[in-house]
């Protein structure tokens, strides 16, 4: 497949694309590599998943105030 490069950059047809959420792009050995990042493994997207009980209502929202000031 050949495209061109116009002002705004590359423009990769989605059905290319199926299934990627995001991907890494870099230039290697005079070649233009797009690899797909595999998001499950991010563990930040793990954040949350496993919530604690502090027996605080409002400790979402006062977060700094719980873990900050002092008493």
């Amino acid at each position: 497949m050949k495209t061109a490069v116009k002002k705004g950059g590359l423009v990769i047809p989605k059905r290319l694309l199926k299934g990627i959420k995001e991907a890494e792009i870099k230039w290697e050995k005079g070649k233009l590599i797009i690899e797909p990042i595999r998001i499950e493994n991010d563990p930040i997207l793990l954040l949350g998943s496993h919530p604690g009980r502090s027996g605080l209502k409002d400790a979402s929202v006062k977060h700094d105030k719980y873990l900050y000031e002092k008493d």
